[in-house]
């Protein structure tokens, strides 16, 4: 079948990857792709936000099956403008993607259900966001209500920087935000997998928000991370499934909107158990670079049995042992204005060491590679263990030649203390 990838990122190009390797796959596009993905699918210069110009794409190449990688066009109704022209889609409709475009419906979706989540209050203008501030010890989480590409969230220490978040948030016109409890403990990222009656889990991952070594400075969109998460054991994997993840589901069944595709839950693992933090309706980035190159066998089909409603006929996935971990290389002054346009080089002698390089945000101009993005590549290996995986990234990160960019050096840090 001819299958299209929307989308533009290291997350995209991990699933052109993976896509490409299917045997049911006739014809791959990307739109509008990156120089990375153009080596596996052939590329459509179109913007993942032009419904109309994707979907006339799809009827002129007799696309039958769409993978929406990015959460934008998820929560502005792709998956429904597709489905109702008869294609398939890998992704939510956009009632359920609402899962990740409004932190408040999530919340509220987890108040009715009784899913394990903290505390929180639902803020429509500024003094209500500053006299809710009350309710809360701190440190406490604030957080703006819409899409926010990973880092609208800040963790305020103090009484100050809280209602210098809540200002920064009502500073435009209009929008929301959600006052959190602050929750302690360790985070791990779950992947499942529904059709919107079966559930299938599918890996986890540790994700390194903080742009700065030992998890300090501003969050980001992701530095690195690693599959699988061990601190996520097979009992809480279950029971955060039993508790977070079947719950949500069922209630969006139950209401008439079926949740279908990939759900990640972001997860606080407390000492009461799992709690949920958030939801993403897509799979995140740079963790989904970890589980692809993971994952064995045929990702198209698992998409496929998703949109067919037949997930519950097919066998578990079957993930490789050991540990991948992917290190980002960002752009010089990211997670603010990236430096764009620095020449990037040897990455075929990355590859050479045995690991796997997405592009990110690149471009080429002129016949060279170079940054168009903040984050720009991620450098991808595995091993037995992730110390051992953690050591083969950074050795193909050190064959890349990119002067004006960046990386943390501490991937994994967390677990290397473990395994001592």
């Amino acid at each position: 079948m001819n299958v299209l990838l929307v989308g533009s990122g290291g997350r995209e190009h991990a699933l052109a990857w993976k896509l490409a390797q299917s045997p049911l796959l006739d014809t791959l596009y990307a739109a509008p792709g990156n120089p990375g993905i153009a080596q596996v699918a052939e590329i459509a210069d179109i913007s993942a936000g032009d419904h109309r110009s994707l979907i006339d794409f799809c009827i002129r190449h007799s696309i039958q099956f769409v993978v929406v990688g990015p959460e934008a066009p998820l929560c502005e109704g792709l998956g429904d403008n597709l489905r109702t022209m008869g294609v398939g889609v890998f992704g939510p409709n956009r009632f359920a993607a609402q899962l990740e475009g409004s932190k408040g419906f999530t919340k509220d979706l987890c108040q009715r259900e009784h899913i394990p989540t903290a505390a929180y209050a639902r803020v429509e203008t500024k003094e209500g966001g500053l006299a809710a501030l009350d309710d809360f010890g701190l440190p406490v989480v604030v957080k703006a209500d819409g899409l926010a590409a990973g880092k609208g969230v800040t963790v305020a220490e103090t009484r100050e920087q809280a209602e210098a978040a809540i200002l920064d948030i009502f500073s435009g016109h209009g929008g929301s935000a959600v006052i959190e409890e602050f929750l302690t403990g360790e985070e791990a990222s779950l992947f499942v997998l529904t059709d919107g009656t079966s559930l299938m889990p599918f890996g986890s991952a540790q994700d390194h928000k903080r742009v700065g070594e030992g998890d300090t400075g501003p969050n980001t969109g992701g530095m690195g991370a690693y599959s699988p998460a061990p601190v996520l054991t097979a009992a809480l994997e279950q029971q955060a499934i039993d508790e977070i993840v079947r719950p949500t589901v069922e209630a969006l069944a139950r209401q008439g909107h079926p949740y279908s595709g990939v759900l990640y839950a972001g997860l606080m693992l407390t000492a009461d158990g799992p709690k949920l933090i958030e939801y993403n309706a897509r799979f995140g980035d740079p963790e989904c670079q970890v589980l692809m190159t993971r994952l064995q066998g045929d990702l198209l089909e698992y998409m496929i049995a998703c949109d067919k409603g037949t997930l519950g006929d097919m066998p578990a996935p079957v993930f490789a042992d050991g540990t991948a971990l992917t290190v980002v290389m960002a752009a010089n002054n990211y997670p603010g204005t990236p430096e764009t346009g620095g020449t990037i080089d040897g990455i075929d002698a990355a590859e050479a060491t045995g690991a796997k390089v997405f592009h990110a945000g690149t471009k080429l101009d002129g016949g060279k590679l170079v940054a168009s993005g903040g984050r720009v590549l991620t450098v991808t290996a595995t091993g037995s263990t992730v110390r051992e995986a953690q050591a083969a990234a950074y050795r193909a990160v050190d064959a890349v030649d990119f002067p004006t960019g960046f990386c943390r050096r501490d991937i994994g840090w967390r677990e290397v203390e473990r395994e001592g």
